[in-house]
């Protein structure tokens, strides 16, 4: 009986909001102590999720960004930055996961990051949380390609072709889709169309200047958007 009372006091002690005569609970969504941190307070900010478990193990290749294994990242978690975290991102399901103890994968709060980059073959990608549109009530992680006046996004996704190996198989692939934040609004763009319409007032200098530096904006190369960006926003 001792004993049991010793246990139930560290427990209380380390987790104030567990009841435990309160029946089964969800315990995925309890933050998890991990070496990863140095402190208990460090912990129960950054391990705050619930236990992730792979639904689409059927589907062939995979729904992570770059790889499916662990990519060195850093995190910021309501204006907190946490270094050297493993991490992956699911593009499929748009969520950030990261390893605990036991082997078990914990699959972040969302509503609490702030910002997150991981590191992959000597490149940093920087992604921030935004409102994609009205209709979504959550909002959705984003790759930083630039940011000045104008900010230039890429939108990493993943999606699932049914029955596309052999009529067998379901199969991951991969989109990515182009978006440009002005005046604090977000728009989709896909070509040097999408561009001059949105700048419609700079359209004739914006042409002049691709003409002159022998540019080319291509939906398949996001970065070529960079340069054109770069000089409208001198201009303003």
């Amino acid at each position: 009986m001792l004993r049991l009372r010793i246990l139930s006091l560290l427990l209380f002690a380390f987790f104030p909001g567990i009841n435990l005569f309160a029946g089964n609970q969800d315990l995925s969504s309890i933050p998890v102590k991990s070496i990863q941190s140095d402190t208990l307070l460090d912990n129960q900010t950054l391990y705050n999720g619930r236990i992730w478990r792979n639904l689409y193990y059927l589907v062939m290749e995979d729904q992570f960004l770059f790889s499916k294994e662990y990519l060195p990242g850093i995190l910021t978690i309501r204006g907190k930055t946490f270094n050297n975290v493993l991490l992956k991102y699911d593009i499929f399901k748009d969520e950030v996961l990261t390893p605990i103890d036991s082997g078990r994968i914990l699959q972040l709060n969302k509503e609490l990051i702030d910002s997150f980059s991981i590191s992959f073959q000597n490149r940093k990608y920087q992604f921030i949380k935004m409102q994609e549109d009205t209709l979504k009530t959550s909002k959705s992680f984003f790759n930083v390609l630039y940011k000045g006046k104008t900010t230039l996004l890429l939108k990493f996704e993943k999606k699932i072709d049914k029955l596309s190996v052999e009529g067998k198989y379901d199969k991951f692939y991969q989109i990515n889709r182009i978006f440009i934040v002005s005046d604090e609004k977000l728009y989709p763009v896909s070509g040097k169309g999408d561009l001059f319409k949105l700048f419609q007032k700079d359209k004739i200098q914006l042409k002049d200047f691709m003409k002159k530096s022998k540019l080319r904006i291509s939906g398949k190369e996001p970065e070529s958007f960079i340069p054109v960006i770069r000089f409208h926003d001198r201009n303003q």
